[in-house]
């Protein structure tokens, strides 16, 4: 859990959880910043 995603998401849709990453659909504009960015592709498009 680096938090490279988080940071990269241009509309704040990721936020830490106790024990994960969450992305928030509302927010989320499905632009891949966050999977772009992601060392161990943990990020998969639904």
């Amino acid at each position: 859990s680096c938090g490279a995603c988080e940071s990269e998401c241009p509309t704040g849709a990721i936020s830490a959880g106790d024990t994960q990453y969450n992305i928030d659909p509302e927010v989320c504009i499905d632009c891949g910043a966050c999977e772009a960015v992601c060392p161990v592709q943990a990020i998969k498009p639904n």
